[in-house]
């Protein structure tokens, strides 16, 4: 898919007070094209989708919508439509006058708009439910009805403000691949919050991953799954495994140095952008393989020694913490191994992510996150 714009975000910044929250923003979105804005709480993301809806006026910059600038338009004149988080359904309305709000409000025929909510009932599978209140409904039929609302103003673009947080999973899962289905019949443009990545790999053409109040990456959800492009990017699609290592770079190759629990190895440098110096791997627990302590060690990978100090039962695989001297990693295996077994770890080059240490000098400001967090948690101490 070619990422032409029809919706274009140029250079856009937002602040509350002296408070920054959005960073110079570029981003196009093609049209047709389903992104997810994915990030933990206080990333900007849900900030992001407002100042998109005209909610929030930023601070700096510009949103056009196929070549026309909105960036000063109220949200009832960009064409587009939000679906909260919370539904916002009239409690003393019916489904089929929920549905209807925004085409009464634009001052259309009874008939027409009698019309387009029995549309909207069919397509969204709430057929016969038309008198009922939304007491009367369950989560997932709210969170149909709300859609039904969207949808019924025909807009050019849809706005999902995290509209499954509030379903328990086996409806989120089901309720999911819904939008999906429907988005894709109908060819609307759609951008969608999320901090769930399960949620946004499964839903969306790309992933954009924001971080303090900036793009760390955007691509195909295939590609920031499994080419990060920095260690936060890393950590947020699952590779929360974290060991610093000594590495040089020669040519086409990076040699990691041996430590304390890892063997010394040369691996190719493929893409990775390295520096010579100090180096953060990271990779995922289902990525590890298990060794015989006394097996000798594998071509293009890391191989780390340590023994086994707990073990839990995840659902289809054993999740091992692994102890390496003072760190410990999470590792996954078909069978469980008793504590204390001593193990021999490897990660194959293709599942291990390196990326250089930031200097002091070129780290960015973090933003604030409470203590305990586990978004800056060792990974010791995450899960």
């Amino acid at each position: 898919m070619t990422h032409d714009a029809f919706l274009h975000i140029g250079d856009l910044s937002v602040g509350y007070g002296a408070t920054r929250v959005l960073h110079g923003l570029d981003l196009s979105i093609a049209k047709g094209e389903f992104v997810a804005l994915l990030g933990a709480s206080g990333c900007g993301k849900t900030t992001l989708l407002r100042t998109i809806a005209g909610f929030v006026a930023p601070s700096a910059g510009r949103v056009s919508v196929a070549g026309r600038d909105v960036t000063r338009l109220p949200p009832d004149r960009r064409g587009m439509a939000l679906v909260f988080q919370s539904y916002a359904l009239w409690p003393h309305m019916s489904v089929a006058k929920n549905i209807g709000y925004g085409l009464k409000l634009k001052g259309l025929p009874s008939a027409e708009i009698d019309r387009r909510v029995a549309e909207m009932e069919a397509l969204m599978g709430l057929t016969g439910l038309g008198a009922r209140k939304p007491a009367a409904l369950s989560g997932g039929q709210r969170q149909r009805v709300a859609l039904g609302r969207a949808l019924a103003v025909d807009p050019q673009i849809l706005l999902l403000d995290e509209p499954l947080s509030n379903l328990d999973t086996r409806i989120r899962l089901k309720v999911r691949h819904e939008i999906r289905a429907l988005q894709k019949r109908l060819g609307i443009t759609a951008i969608h919050v999320t901090h769930d990545r399960e949620e946004a790999m499964a839903m969306a053409d790309r992933v954009v991953i924001m971080e303090a109040g900036r793009i760390a990456q955007a691509g195909a959800p295939e590609e920031v799954y499994n080419r990060p492009a920095s260690a936060f990017v890393a950590a947020f699609m699952g590779a929360e495994n974290m060991l610093a290592l000594e590495g040089r770079v020669s040519g086409g190759t990076v040699h990691l140095a041996a430590g304390p629990h890892n063997k010394a190895t040369t691996l190719p440098l493929r893409r990775r952008t390295l520096a010579s110096g100090s180096l953060e791997a990271r990779f995922r627990a289902e990525a590890v393989e298990f060794r015989p302590a006394d097996m000798p060690s594998t071509d293009a990978a890391l191989t780390l020694s340590g023994h086994v100090e707990a073990v839990s039962y995840l659902g289809g695989a054993w999740r091992h913490s692994v102890r390496l001297g003072h760190e410990a990693v999470f590792a996954d295996a078909e069978h469980a191994l008793s504590p204390g077994t001593a193990v021999r770890l490897t990660i194959p080059d293709e599942k291990l992510f390196l990326f250089s240490t930031p200097s002091a000098g070129d780290a960015k400001p973090l933003p604030f996150t409470p203590a305990g967090s586990p978004e800056r948690l060792p990974v010791s101490a995450a899960n």
